[in-house]
Formats: structure tokens, C-alpha cells, sequence
């Protein structure tokens, strides 16, 4: 007898399947540690929060920093334990019946599925073509139907890293009145955002992260920006003290030493550029510039062939060739110098013994 959701029983959990090897560069995370740049003041902070107390005069502070940073008002964002819960959250909130669904461009991040998926919200998809082209006409005939209760846009596109328009944003919001929800996990990266919007469109959410540009993949902390009254309602279905105090903390303290992380952002656009104009010169590789911190990269048939000669040689780069259009294609993670270089090396060093 089976004693949970009838449609959980076929469903597989979440699982990362990644290579762990010494250069890890499969996970786009950054290679400046938050704890060890801060750690004084991380610590210095600690010394007034209780953890033996739910409440903390941090949440309130970290809440007046976070708006300043993301230039809304404290009532127009609400924060939590990564982008994930952000989104997990805001699939039970609009889930109205097994009926209801969400659209997404794919391919697109992943667990935009396995959280609709865990929260009993079907997706359904438009594809990207070859060149990573949106159809918006498609999206947003599925859009239209009552059934949908959110159009969610990754921008810019894990894994393809491309961004949508501004005309394309803007016809969509033009042309809905379900949530819209744009996915800026990669904004310091892309400089590109629309929260500027969140006072025009009453449909408009935002969500962005701090694992990426503030270099806490290990935190989990994320926030997502909309109108106050969106987030009264997305409030409604958060549990009580959803993130810890010590998590709160160590954000703050990153907020308020944010110099040295966009710093760091800016040095990985550099190796990014540089990564690529480099990769750019080999025979027979494909190698697709982004506007976030990993390129894409194709080899052909050998693709497969490379990543195992990368894992072999301790390097670590994800597989993203699932779905049609990126068949024989990975991701590479901008890494130190050093991983840079090797990895560079070693791709030269594969194209011209196996090319």
C-alpha cells in the first residue's frame, strides 16, 4: 500500500551526478571562499546572534542592506535558502490542481522540472533551436491556456547562457496576465535586470542568488524581488523561521563587504573572455561565449571523449548534452588561473593527439 501522492511513487529524487574531482569546474561555483575572506568580521557579527533564540535584530538589518543592494523596498523582496526554495516556494503558491502547469523555454535549468514535479505542478516546454533562438509566438500560445499558472524565464539561459532581449521580455509581459517569473541568478554576471519593472507589471517576480556572484554555493541564500503584495501571498506558504540566523548573518556580512566579491565577479568575466578567445583557436572545437561565469563547449562525436580525458586528468566539467539541441556539449565553470590554464591545456593537448 502505497501511503504518499499517487504521482510521487514514479518520480526519482533530486539527484547532482557530477565527477568529484580536484578541479572543479562542472558546478559553476566560485573558487573565493566568503568564510576565509571575511571570516573576522563573520565572527565579530556572530558574537551578538543567539542562536538558542528565534529571533535577531540580523534579519531585520540584513533586510534594510539586502533592499539597498537590490534597490527595492524592504517589502518588495523575501529571502531564503537558496534560489531553490525560492522557487519551490513559488510553485506551491500557484499551484491550483493537478490541471495546473508551468511553461519554460528548454533546455533551461533543470530543476525548474523537479521542483514543480515535488510540488505537484506539471511543466511543459518550448524548445530553443539550434542557435538558442526563443519562440516566442509558441511560449506564449501555451501561455494562454487557463491551465498555466506561471511563464518562467532563465535569463540569462542556464545552460545555453544567452540572454532574451529586452523586446522579448517585454512582449511577454505585454501579452500575459499569469506570473512571470525571470530567473536572474546570473545578474552580476549579465548586468542585465528587469526588477526595474516590478512596479509596472503586478505579474513580475524576480529571483536571484548568492551563490554565483557572491560566492556562497555552500550558504544557501537566495531572494526573490515583486510588488509587496506578492510577497504577503508567497509568504503565506513559507514556514516560520525558514532560514538560520547564522546564515542570515554570514549574508549580511558579505552584503556589507560586497567590494570583494563583485571584485572577484569581475576577475572571472576577465578569465572568461580570455578562456574563450583562447579555446576560440583550436581546430574543431565550438566553443559558445555567455553572459555567466561557464562557456559551452563541442567537440563533435569526440565530446564524450574529451570529458573523459578531462576527468582522467582531474578536471571536472558537466555533461549538458541531454536534451536534442545540445547533444555533444559540456560545461566548463571559469575557475582560478591555474584551473584555467591547465584546462586549457589539456583540451589543446586532446585535439591534437585524438583530432
Amino acid at each position: 500500500m502505497y501511503l504518499f501522492r499517487k504521482n510521487l511513487e514514479a518520480q526519482k529524487a533530486v539527484n547532482i551526478n557530477v565527477p568529484r574531482k580536484r578541479r572543479m569546474m562542472c558546478l559553476n561555483e566560485s573558487t573565493l571562499d566568503p568564510f576565509e575572506a571575511i571570516k573576522d568580521k563573520i565572527i565579530d557579527k556572530m558574537k551578538d546572534v543567539h542562536l538558542n533564540r528565534y529571533f535577531n535584530d540580523v534579519t531585520g538589518q540584513l533586510y534594510t542592506k539586502l533592499a539597498e543592494y537590490a534597490e527595492v523596498e524592504e517589502d518588495q523582496l523575501v529571502f531564503g535558502n537558496g534560489v531553490d526554495e525560492m522557487l519551490y516556494y513559488l510553485f506551491t503558491a500557484v499551484r491550483e490542481s493537478s490541471e495546473s502547469f508551468a511553461v519554460s523555454f528548454s533546455p533551461s535549468y533543470f530543476d525548474y522540472k523537479s521542483y514543480c514535479n515535488a510540488v505537484g505542478l506539471t511543466i511543459k516546454h518550448v524548445n530553443l533551436d539550434e542557435n538558442y533562438a526563443n519562440d516566442i509566438d509558441a511560449f506564449l500560445e501555451i501561455a494562454a491556456d487557463d491551465n498555466c499558472k506561471l511563464l518562467i524565464l532563465c535569463n540569462p539561459n542556464n545552460p545555453t547562457g544567452q540572454l532574451l532581449t529586452e523586446e522579448q521580455v517585454l512582449r511577454i509581459l505585454n501579452n500575459t496576465d499569469k506570473l512571470v517569473l525571470i530567473d536572474e541568478t546570473y545578474f552580476e554576471f549579465s548586468k542585465v535586470t528587469y526588477k526595474n519593472l516590478i512596479s509596472k507589471y503586478s505579474n513580475l517576480i524576480i529571483t536571484r542568488s548568492f551563490s554565483k556572484a557572491f560566492s556562497a554555493a555552500g550558504l544557501r541564500f537566495g531572494y526573490l524581488i515583486s510588488n509587496a503584495d506578492n510577497i504577503v501571498q508567497l509568504k503565506k506558504v513559507m514556514t516560520a523561521f525558514n532560514i538560520g540566523l547564522m546564515t542570515q548573518t554570514i549574508a549580511l556580512c558579505i552584503l556589507e563587504e560586497r567590494h570583494i566579491f563583485l571584485a572577484h565577479t569581475a576577475e572571472v568575466i576577465k578569465f572568461r573572455n580570455e578562456v574563450y578567445a583562447r579555446l576560440k583557436k583550436i581546430p574543431q572545437l565550438k566553443v559558445v561565449n555567455t553572459h555567466t561565469n561557464f562557456l559551452l563547449l563541442s567537440l563533435a562525436d569526440k565530446t564524450k571523449q574529451l570529458f573523459d580525458f578531462l576527468q582522467e586528468n582531474d578536471i571536472a566539467l558537466r555533461d549538458v548534452g541531454a536534451h536534442p539541441i545540445m547533444k555533444n556539449h559540456i560545461r566548463v565553470t571559469i575557475s582560478s588561473k591555474e584551473d584555467n590554464d591547465i584546462f586549457v591545456q589539456k583540451v589543446n593537448e586532446f585535439v591534437r593527439e585524438k583530432c
